[in-house]
């Protein structure tokens, strides 16, 4: 991706996700939910809540909205218990796609991804079918608009708090970490008073695909907004070049 504008992608995301803050609210609050019922509700205490808290803030969700989803999750015995299941196929022209998902009926989760690949001329495939085309890895991206530094001395100041990488891009800059190291990574720039735009551990593709063909585009789109419109679905990673 050298060269390209990482952040244009990120906005695009986050335009998307503007134009659907409900979805990307339900999204976060599943989060919150499982991250609460696996290590707590005190963020002090739950590494992974507090890199979901910081998820939530980088997507504007509300403070109160945050604090009201972790009591309703630490105190609703009767909450919804969300399973987590992940799906992998192939779009259009082989395309790599990897699906996250929180649902409490992976019957009807796989029914709604399974429909959107079909739809999209696509199929789901087995475990393991394209995840090993990604890298997991912790990333952050800072908008250079809204942080004025020295990229050295950030860069410095990155892999002194224990990250893989650090890039700088035309109009922000990337930071890479391994998952474990991620939350320290995360915590120690928001020390430093960095603002990010993205901070969550992701997939990211070691190559990318070029769709040429119209039809291929409008394919892979459909299994896209499907996908985006089902609430159980959390993350979608592919490896198409946007």
């Amino acid at each position: 991706m050298s060269g390209h504008s990482k952040f244009a992608n990120i906005k695009h995301k986050k335009e998307k996700n503007d134009a659907k803050r409900g979805k990307i609210f339900t999204v976060i609050g599943r989060e919150i939910a499982v991250a609460v019922k696996e290590g707590g509700a005190d963020p002090n205490n739950n590494s992974k809540l507090r890199d979901v808290i910081a998820k939530a803030k980088a997507n504007n969700m509300p403070n109160d909205t945050i604090e009201r989803g972790i009591k309703k999750a630490a105190g609703d015995v009767d909450a919804v218990n969300y399973v987590a299941c992940t799906y992998e196929g192939y779009g259009p022209n082989g395309t790599a796609i990897i699906v996250e998902a929180l649902t409490d009926n992976k019957n009807r989760t796989a029914s709604n991804v399974r429909n959107a690949f079909t739809k999209g001329n696509g199929n789901v495939g087995t475990t393991g079918c394209v995840s090993y085309m990604f890298d997991q890895k912790g990333q952050i991206i800072v908008d250079k608009e809204a942080y004025s530094t020295d990229a050295d001395e950030f860069m410095m100041i990155a892999l002194e708090a224990g990250a893989e990488d650090f890039s700088e891009e035309e109009d922000c800059y990337e930071i890479l970490t391994s998952p474990e190291d991620f939350s320290a990574v995360r915590e120690a720039l928001e020390g430093e008073g960095v603002p990010m735009v993205q901070a969550e551990v992701t997939m990211i593709p070691q190559t990318y695909v070029e769709l040429t063909d119209d039809n291929d585009k409008k394919m892979f789109a459909r299994i896209m907004d499907l996908l985006d419109e089902d609430d159980d679905v959390q993350n979608v990673y592919h490896n198409v070049e946007e």
